[in-house]
């Protein structure tokens, strides 16, 4: 699943990752990506951390309090050692500096998370 409310960002990663072969399910806010996530129970989530409605990192806590224990890679615009540790602190999770991206490296961390070649 991919929480993103970067409409351009989010197409772009939507269709990459389904050009490798991954059945991708998105969200545009947090609220939505808690609602998604409960019903399809992705393998993984990629969240923005700043979203509508509900950042990633509350997302992600609220998919935790319902059992969902799905790795998660946080896409931000975020360097700071403050963002990083409240992304890290909710556990099975990894982080991406946007800024920094290439879709190639998502994917590829995406399938390292999930143990694919």
């Amino acid at each position: 699943m991919i929480a993103e409310d970067e409409r351009d960002l989010l197409s772009l990663l939507k269709d990459s990752f389904q050009e490798e072969g991954f059945i991708v399910f998105t969200a545009s806010d947090g609220q939505e990506g808690v609602t998604i996530a409960n019903k399809e129970k992705p393998d993984l989530i990629l969240a923005d951390i700043l979203m509508p409605k509900l950042d990633g990192i509350e997302m992600i806590k609220q998919i935790r309090k319902s059992g969902g224990k799905v790795p998660v890679i946080f896409l931000t615009n975020f360097g700071d050692p403050e963002h990083i540790s409240k992304a890290i602190e909710v556990g099975n999770s990894d982080y991406i500096v946007k800024s920094d991206m290439k879709i190639e490296e998502i994917i590829f961390r995406a399938k390292s998370k999930l143990e694919i070649k």
